[in-house]
């Protein structure tokens, strides 16, 4: 998190064992338990809730519409200006800030948990829904606070560290989240396995009473004293604004989510639905529908030209500030470091074809899934870790740009994995060495991310940034299927792709052979195609690694000349 400058100084460079030691402390133990309580009802809701539905009978159309109870977490960004400002009575004295609102959150997601564990999905759905939805905002919005307390409770150079802790939680959650409750569910039924989720986020519980007390927050003010508005009026508009930003939101949500269906509840009916979720063209409709959602968003904060009005003057302030504090503060270089935080990535998200690569390479169902979700899985953990531990030794900007290099690196370790065949060694050394990269390069982007927000503003700008690094891989990953087939043709017919057959003249007859006849091209074709994406992948990885230089190069003279 940013600080006044004159707090700053330059830090005294941390040994091995210093970086180390961190891990045991409280602050880090308690963003451990932190991470945990925010993974675990997500997976509850959005993944494992949808065995229970399957059980009692529910048809897979219904189980898809639960999906929608997580649709917050999209458009999160709207919201987390209230966090910023909000006191939570009684609590915020006793708490601090943070603290109030995460056991706010907490209490709110047991309440959710325990009522969904009273509830028979097949004889009272609408309830359950309700409950869902309810656990997927109060889930939301705990993320939001999480963040905020986990940047002002460290300075910058132990953020690396937090995001190795969050993480690792996180990701236990999930293993958890996905097997625990079936276990039970198995032995004692759904109720019963719900309600001992519910208990399991005492851990959260737990870890704010252990948590320290962030930085004295302190709200900037929204001054409304000189505006003059009748209450009928004042009220009356502040309805209008907030059902138009509400139409905003669930623009924003479906388009980030990639799913319609509850606005096709609205307009459009089952053809927007279909249209938005098609492959590869409804991105583009996901795309339409995030920019129109946040022109509606804007309106609804912007202020009446020359009629200043207390809704006008409190939304356009709590929603446009922190953006326009960041613009100021980071002055010539702001577009810059957003590219970079929206490309940073690109690399990574854009290889959502993994799987359909493994099995056209002829490896087994059984060999994918012990490599990948076991060996991936604890390799995915140790480059978070290894991340933490280069944040903290060597800087964050040399974090962030050997992040740039991993990912393009690891994608081109695929290449050679196309080149070998049926080979479950460089399986093995592939897949393992992705997870580390994206490991490393995550929590490199996680610590950047924290060192922009500034005090005040920190839940809100954080959200801001971590909604808006998804994007652009979204929408140049729904053309990965696309790119690796028109390559493959291409290199069947010759032409620069084709070159690259010859280095695929030996390949097994289970690698490719049935995947280039059912495009109609030859498994060296095939093979081609696909290293040709691994490339084109790794180039975007390329552009990363230029814009990481260059705010590293441009962003420290920017702030030391920043008033």
């Amino acid at each position: 998190m940013t600080k006044p400058a004159d707090a700053k100084a330059a830090p005294e460079k941390k040994t091995l064992l210093q970086t180390l030691a961190f891990f045991g402390e409280r602050r880090s133990l308690v963003m451990l338990g932190l991470g945990f309580a925010s993974g675990l009802p997500y997976m509850l809701i959005f993944d494992t809730l949808s065995l229970w539905l399957r059980d009692a009978g529910l048809s897979l159309a219904v189980i898809g519409f639960f999906s929608l109870a997580t649709l917050s977490f999209s458009f999160k960004f709207l919201w987390a200006p209230l966090i910023d400002r909000a006191k939570v009575p009684v609590l915020h004295g006793l708490l601090g800030h943070r603290r109030a609102w995460m056991l706010v959150c907490q209490a709110t997601i047991i309440l959710g948990l325990t009522a969904i564990s009273a509830i028979n999905p097949a004889a009272n759905l609408p309830l359950m829904a309700l409950a869902a939805v309810i656990v997927g905002f109060a889930t939301a919005t705990q993320d939001i606070v999480i963040d905020a307390w986990r940047i002002e409770v460290v300075d910058t150079e132990r953020q690396g560290q937090m995001a190795v802790a969050v993480q690792w939680g996180y990701r236990g959650a999930m293993i958890m989240a996905g097997a625990v409750p079936l276990l039970l569910a198995e032995r004692f039924g759904w109720n019963i396995s719900y309600l001992a989720m519910a208990g399991a986020m005492a851990v959260g519980v737990i870890s704010v009473l252990a948590a320290p007390r962030e930085a004295a927050h302190a709200i900037r003010p929204i001054h409304t004293e000189g505006v003059r508005q009748s209450k009928a009026l004042e009220i009356a508009e502040w309805l209008a604004r907030l059902a138009i930003l509400l139409v905003g939101a669930l623009l924003v949500g479906s388009g980030l989510s990639g799913d319609a269906a509850l606005l096709s509840k609205l307009v459009g009916n089952e053809a927007l639905a279909e249209a938005w979720s098609a492959k590869p063209n409804g991105v583009w409709l996901q795309l339409a529908g995030v920019l129109a959602g946040l022109a509606i968003v804007i309106l609804a904060a912007w202020p009446i030209p020359k009629v200043p009005t207390k809704p006008g003057v409190y939304l356009s302030t709590a929603l446009g500030s922190p953006l326009k504090e960041f613009l100021t503060r980071f002055e010539g270089i702001a577009g810059l470091i957003l590219a970079a935080i929206c490309v940073y990535r690109v690399s990574d998200f854009v290889l959502n074809i993994m799987n359909p690569f493994y099995r056209d390479m002829g490896f087994s169902l059984t060999e994918i899934a012990e490599i990948r979700k076991v060996f991936g899985i604890i390799a995915s953990m140790a480059g978070v870790f290894l991340g933490g531990v280069i944040v903290a030794r060597l800087g964050l900007m040399k974090a962030l740009v050997i992040g740039a290099f991993a990912q393009p690196l690891s994608n081109l370790m695929f290449a050679l994995l196309a080149m070998s065949g049926h080979n479950i060694p460089m399986l093995f050394a592939s897949i393992c060495l992705d997870n580390i990269a994206g490991g490393v390069a995550g929590t490199a982007l996680i610590a950047y991310m924290s060192s922009l927000t500034t005090a005040g503003f920190t839940a809100t700008q954080y959200a801001l940034f971590s909604s808006l690094y998804a994007l652009p891989g979204k929408l140049i990953a729904s053309q990965s299927g696309r790119i690796v087939e028109a390559s493959a043709q291409a290199a069947e017919h010759g032409g620069p792709i084709g070159l690259l057959k010859g280095l695929f003249t030996r390949l097994p007859p289970e690698s490719f052979t049935a995947a280039g006849a059912k495009l109609g091209v030859g498994a060296p074709a095939m093979a081609a195609g696909y290293t040709a994406f691994f490339i084109y992948t790794a180039l975007i990885g390329v552009v990363a690694i230029v814009l990481s230089f260059l705010v590293a190069a441009r962003q420290k003279p920017a702030e030391a000349a920043t008033p």
